[in-house]
């Protein structure tokens, strides 16, 4: 669904395989290599970035939806708030189907540029992303290149290490990617690898309280204006995360699962298991839910696989995974 949030920028709501794409657009007479710039005569009446490209399996789709609202415009760059197959999967589709350069945060450009998939997430979290060549870094601190630099950059880590959110002082628009949700923010990645993230995550919710923004959008779920309250139930829930660390390892567990079965279509429990066991993330994960107070001790006689079977039947129970009756295979699932 495409909504024109503010004049000038346009948010195609997705889901979560695939996150939002905010496309924002200025007229051709403010950018460089316009015709009032010595540029070429027939060039488009505007331009336009686009932020996040969601899943590569939606990859085509993005192409499509982003096509249409850029009707008479040039799509001049892709942005990146961070390095997620959520939101860069469609990166490399996009940037060829626009001859488009591709910038994404500092913290995560030589990984990229190398395609070094240990400093990548894709194969810590057992996901799909084709690659793509970055061409520049969007820098915290500074704007986003003209004729788009009321846009400032800021660093937000917490979720992701290197993950950035912009802000335009004019319109008080924050796209906040996953630090910030109308119900809550992303997994706390960095924490099921040993280090102390929560802060960065307050952090971070302090930064965007700072902006004053009047309106964000997330990088998954809808625009809100209602900040104040998207902010204190974060905060609530941060704290709920920092009291018992088991209970965030074990809800990234789960939505890792989740998206895993999204990511696929359909998929069989059994192979669901498998995944978890072939997918480095979910030794990290058991080990920090090993030492929670609920409950779960049998983790430690468990296998690196079995122990997510009991968290799948969790899911069915609370309808995020659904059996595919449609399937045709038995107790294949899908997403609820």
């Amino acid at each position: 669904m495409a909504m024109e949030w503010v004049p000038g920028v346009v948010v195609l709501e997705r889901g979560w395989l695939s996150s939002n794409n905010i496309v924002i657009r200025a007229p051709a007479s403010a950018a460089p290599g316009n015709p009032s710039h010595g540029g070429n005569p027939d060039a488009p009446a505007g331009v336009a970035v686009v932020v996040d490209t969601g899943h590569v399996r939606h990859a085509a789709q993005t192409v499509a939806l982003i096509e249409e609202v850029t009707k008479g415009c040039g799509l001049v760059a892709v942005l990146n708030t961070h390095l997620h197959s959520d939101h860069c999967g469609g990166n490399a589709a996009v940037a060829a189907r626009f001859n488009a350069p591709v910038l994404i945060p500092p913290g995560d450009f030589e990984a990229a540029a190398k395609w070094d998939e240990s400093r990548l997430s894709f194969k810590e979290t057992g996901q799909w992303c084709e690659r793509f060549a970055p061409t520049g870094r969007l820098m915290p601190g500074s704007h986003l290149p003209e004729p788009f630099d009321r846009w400032q950059i800021h660093a937000a880590p917490g979720h992701d290490p290197a993950s950035v959110i912009l802000f335009d002082p004019l319109t008080r628009v924050v796209i906040s990617a996953d630090a910030l949700w109308e119900n809550g923010f992303g997994i706390v990645f960095p924490e099921l690898q040993g280090r102390d993230a929560f802060a960065e995550v307050e952090a971070s919710l302090d930064l965007i309280e700072g902006l004053q923004p009047a309106s964000v959008i997330p990088g998954h779920g809808a625009p809100f204006t209602d900040v104040s309250a998207a902010l204190s139930k974060a905060r609530a829930r941060l704290t709920h995360f920092r009291r018992e660390p088991c209970r965030h390892a074990l809800h990234a567990a789960k939505a890792l699962m989740v998206f895993k079965v999204m990511e696929s279509g359909a998929i069989c429990p059994d192979d669901l298991v498998r995944w978890a066991g072939e997918t480095p993330i979910f030794a990290r994960i058991q080990h920090v839910a090993e030492g929670g107070p609920d409950g779960r001790d049998a983790l430690r006689e468990a296998g690196r696989a079995e122990w997510v079977r009991p968290l799948i039947q969790e899911l069915l129970r609370a309808r995020a995974l659904v059996v595919d009756a449609n399937a045709g295979r038995g107790d294949w699932l899908k997403a609820g």
